[in-house]
């Protein structure tokens, strides 16, 4: 079941990302933050049974990791909000999901077809040089 859920993650965030016209990493130090935000239903059910995510076609998430050492996951405390273009947020509450040396933080949110999202998102990590903060935006679409 982890390595299921390690690898529909991994596999969800390549699969829906758009072209790279930024990184999907931010480096803090010794410490590089990755990020993705996708629609929930490429979750596999399981998963988000497991985790108490709902699935649906305006239903997302936020998938925050931190690693110093590649392969390795830092623990964090990860906060942040999702601003749509009218300025309406949503707090993110992000869950942290430890897989064997990874950890990811998922956090849920709503989003209606075309929305252009800025996620604005804080990352406390003992393994780098105090809070950071950082926000990228992301087109979602109902699949």
């Amino acid at each position: 079941m982890k390595y299921l859920i390690m690898l529909s993650i991994l596999l969800t965030s390549m699969a829906i990302s758009e072209p790279m016209k930024q990184s999907h990493y931010k480096q803090h130090g010794q410490t590089k933050i990755f990020y993705s935000a996708f629609e929930s239903s490429f979750l596999a059910p399981e998963v988000a049974v497991a985790y108490d995510f709902v699935r649906g076609k305006d239903k997302g998430l936020v998938n925050i990791a931190v690693v110093k050492t590649l392969g390795q996951g830092e623990p964090a405390k990860v906060s942040g909000r999702v601003f749509n273009i009218f300025q309406q947020s949503q707090l993110l509450e992000f869950v942290p999901i430890k897989e064997q040396n990874t950890i990811y933080y998922l956090a849920p949110f709503e989003f209606e077809n075309e929305d252009l999202l800025t996620f604005k998102i804080t990352v406390d990590s003992p393994a780098s040089l105090g809070p950071y903060s950082f926000k990228f935006q992301k087109k979602m679409y109902h699949n």
